[in-house]
């Protein structure tokens, strides 16, 4: 059984799916037509944000928000805090490929406690509450098993041109390429994370990242038995914006192989 603040998540990530359903629609028609969709695109995420606060706002009065569109929003309630990315995967969206998701979490004293990633034209729920397990519409999910890096399929999310992880990214990805057996990288952090949760890939890299594209996927990959890091230490992935996420056995393999990239 959900508690009473995912139930409140959920319903109100239901309710702003519909709205990017139809705009899904509606932005393929603008591309046939060759129309810029940017801006377009910007008053999705933006209605999608506004919706979020207003509904949660409803329903828990005085948390605060950090969001990707509105930034840090404080509340009356000290102890809690909805972090939120309306479309994570926007240049999917804005390209009618059908990967990205509304992503949320809610922090409790600093605390991940409930998370929710929802991809509105799969239908795919992914939701996880601390301490209650992690599910994918309703099915318990588990990160994959497999114990050698030489087995696995890896996403790792190729950063936009010109930016300054590029170089760095290039050489894990050359480094990653001779010890794994596949690479894929889906648009968006969050639905990668879920992915992981989900055992469908066997780990996740992604740098320069904010703490609403990893959040919900951070507690996603916890419940499901996984482990998340930063990539080159101890820092905290929400602090850093660099996320690796994978099994036990796997994460100091990984670790070891993005070491030697840096050594190049």
């Amino acid at each position: 059984m959900s508690s009473p603040v995912l139930t409140v998540m959920t319903a109100a990530v239901r309710k702003a799916a519909r709205t990017l359903q139809r705009d899904y629609g509606e932005l393929a028609n603008l591309q046939v037509s060759q129309k810029a969709p940017g801006d377009y695109v910007t008053a999705a995420d933006q209605k999608v944000d506004k919706f979020l606060r207003e509904e949660l706002a409803k329903a828990r009065p005085g948390y605060a928000f950090l969001t990707e569109e509105t930034g840090a929003v404080p509340g009356t309630d000290p102890e809690h805090r909805f972090i939120i990315d309306p479309i994570d995967g926007t240049m999917n969206f804005m390209h009618s490929v059908p990967f990205f998701a509304i992503t949320m979490a809610l922090e409790r004293k600093g605390e991940l406690v409930a998370a929710i990633t929802y991809n509105p034209i799969t239908d795919e729920m992914y939701s996880a509450e601390r301490g209650g397990g992690a599910f994918l519409n309703n099915k318990r999910m588990r990160v994959a098993q497999r114990r050698d890096i030489h087995d696995t399929l890896v996403s790792y999310e190729v950063p936009h041109r010109g930016g300054q992880e590029l170089p760095l990214s290039r050489a894990e990805i050359s480094v990653l390429q001779a010890r794994v057996v596949g690479i894929r990288g889906t648009g968006s952090a969050a639905l990668s994370l879920a992915y992981v949760a989900a055992g469908r890939f066997d780990a996740m890299v992604c740098r320069n990242i904010k703490a609403w594209d990893m959040a919900a996927g951070i507690l996603l990959v916890r419940e499901a038995g996984g482990f998340v890091a930063d990539p080159d230490g101890d820092k905290n992935p929400m602090e850093s914006g660099n996320i690796l996420a994978t099994n036990a056995d796997l994460l100091p393999q990984f670790k070891d192989a993005l070491s030697k990239a840096r050594e190049k």
